[in-house]
């Protein structure tokens, strides 16, 4: 009866320890390393097996999967909101398929039905002319950006600085496709991953000169703090197109740094300047590298690298 009675207040002791939140690595009991079981849900000692933390709550999903097909069918929620959509992507769509539940073909009468759903449905999700401008805008921006190859990330940013734009009544009096790159290109800086304003042209609809009234007119009335452009930024990509040896990236490297010491870069392309020491680089290492390679891979003109060539050899020969 004694142990009966010793048992049963040992075991109200454990359901009051199993109430309370785990404070420590150490059992209070024998000081034994406690872990977290998550097949079970359970935080318990290794040594002496006390349990101090049981059924706790698991967030993620009740199913397996081993590959992204698997997951794609068995998931049962949508995709994550995103600043790539003028509605966010939380709205469906009607799929282009087809097919009934069943995965098997409809009649042509129903196939024409679905494709007036379709034309409807694309007509409701924008409302007015402000989700119609979000739209063609935020296309624009993925479409270049899968052009040059951008991270998601930086889509994201480009979406939300167009959003502002659009919040900020910036708009009017200049095209979409303007401010969409410059959006873009904006985003880009922010981001550490400089590209030549070229580049962005070459995917654009517009212009060079009117990216570049966009872009300037987006951060001064958005207040965008941006710091100027380091040239060695552009060096990787440089080097790798034109597929230079590491000695003379890192020559190049040694010749904008410098440079930059010694307040050359200043009021300079920043891609000129990286092209240059590319080129300047390469004869240093003998690899022989033309301008007009160079300029090709760069965006730059053969005078622009001629020019800060001269410069950086000169500054660079007096620093040593």
């Amino acid at each position: 009866m004694i142990h009966q009675e010793q048992t049963h207040e040992r075991s109200s002791d454990n359901r009051e320890r199993d109430s309370e939140s785990v404070e420590g690595d150490t059992c209070p009991e024998c000081q034994g390393q406690i872990t977290q079981d998550g097949d079970r849900g359970e935080a318990a000692c290794e040594s002496c097996g006390l349990v101090f933390e049981e059924s706790r709550v698991d967030y993620g999903p009740e199913w397996r999967a081993f590959t992204s097909d698997e997951r794609d069918e068995k998931s049962r929620v949508g995709a994550p909101t995103t600043q790539l959509m003028h509605d966010k992507g939380l709205s469906t769509t009607i799929g282009w398929q087809n097919k009934d539940a069943y995965g098997q073909a409809v009649s042509g009468r129903k196939r024409a039905q679905l494709q007036r759903l379709r034309t409807w449905d694309e007509r409701f999700r924008t409302k007015d002319a402000h989700e119609r401008n979000l739209k063609q805008a935020l296309g624009e921006i993925s479409r270049m950006a899968s052009a040059l190859g951008l991270p998601e990330s930086l889509r994201e940013t480009a979406g939300i600085l167009y959003r502002r734009a659009v919040e900020e009544d910036l708009l009017p009096g200049r095209s979409i496709e303007g401010m969409s790159t410059a959006s873009l290109y904006a985003a880009a800086r922010q981001h550490g991953m400089p590209r030549p304003l070229t580049e962005f042209a070459d995917v654009s609809r517009v212009e060079k000169i009117r990216i570049q009234r966009a872009y300037r007119y987006l951060s001064r009335e958005l207040g965008l703090e941006i710091e100027p452009e380091n040239p060695t930024r552009y060096l990787p990509q440089f080097a790798s197109s034109l597929d230079v040896s590491d000695e003379a990236e890192r020559r190049s490297r040694e010749l904008l740094e410098v440079a930059t010491d010694n307040a050359v870069h200043s009021g300079k392309s920043p891609a000129g300047l990286a092209a240059a020491a590319l080129y300047a680089a390469t004869h240093l290492t003998n690899e022989q590298l033309t301008q007009e390679t160079v300029s090709e891979v760069a965006h730059v003109s053969q005078v622009t690298i001629r020019n800060r060539y001269q410069e950086l050899l000169e500054v660079y020969a007096e620093h040593d």
